[in-house]
This record gives C-alpha cells, structure tokens and sequence, in this order.
C-alpha cells in the first residue's frame, strides 16, 4: 500500500510540475511576443511596458503556486532528510517570490479601487487584459 501512495504521489507531483511548466512557458512567450510587439511599433510608454510585466507577474505567480503544490506533495515521500531539507529550501524560495509578486499586484488592485491615480510607471489593474 505504501509503494501505491509513493507511486500515486510521484506521478501526481510529475504532472502538477508539468502544468506548472506550462502556464510559465505560456507566460514568458506571451510577455516576450507582446514587448517584441512594443518594441517593433516604437511606443516608448511606460504604462504599456508595465501592463506587460504585471501580467507576466500574475503567469508567474500562477506557476509558482502549482510548482509549491509539487513540492508539498513531493515532500510528504521523501527519502531522507537531506532531501526534505532541500525541498523545503526550494519552497520557502518560491514561498517569498509568490508572496512578492502577489503582494506588488494585490497593492496595484487596492489603489485602483481606491480611485487614486498611477504612480510614475504603475497602471490600472489589466485584469481583462
């Protein structure tokens, strides 16, 4: 029965790593065709360039969140201890870049919804971009 669960758990953590892999890939050619885009018509506004980051942060912190659920799972087989240290190494490291990312995007939504304006560089919530 224990040999299943290992089993069950490294084939789940395989496949959660892999939607991982995907939204973060999605992401990134998303980001890179829209700043080619940006670049190519020559529009120097710094609104747009920060819309374009903001959404490739969310991509990020959607893949962050599915890498961290990967890393639980794989937690919870671990051989040894060496190997749950590292796993957890690797989780706190995505814990704070999820928690950075999340949190720069959360204060963009709450100022947007308090009617105040930009600051220099910073644009409305791109939500339904």
């Amino acid at each position: 029965m224990s040999e299943l669960l290992v089993s069950l758990t490294e084939a789940s953590t395989l496949a959660i790593d892999l939607i991982a892999l995907c939204v973060i890939v999605y992401g990134t050619v998303e980001a890179a065709c829209m700043v080619i885009l940006h670049v190519v018509t020559a529009r120097d506004d710094g609104l747009e360039r920060r819309a374009i980051w903001l959404r490739y942060a969310r991509w990020l912190v959607a893949g962050l969140t599915f890498q961290l659920a990967a890393d639980i799972l794989e937690t919870s087989v671990a051989p040894d201890w060496q190997t749950v240290g590292r796993l957890g190494a690797i989780a706190v490291i995505r814990t704070f870049l999820n928690y950075f990312l999340d949190r720069d995007l959360a204060e963009i939504r709450e100022r947007n919804r308090e009617g105040l304006t930009p600051r220099k560089g910073e644009v409305a919530d791109v939500d339904a971009a």
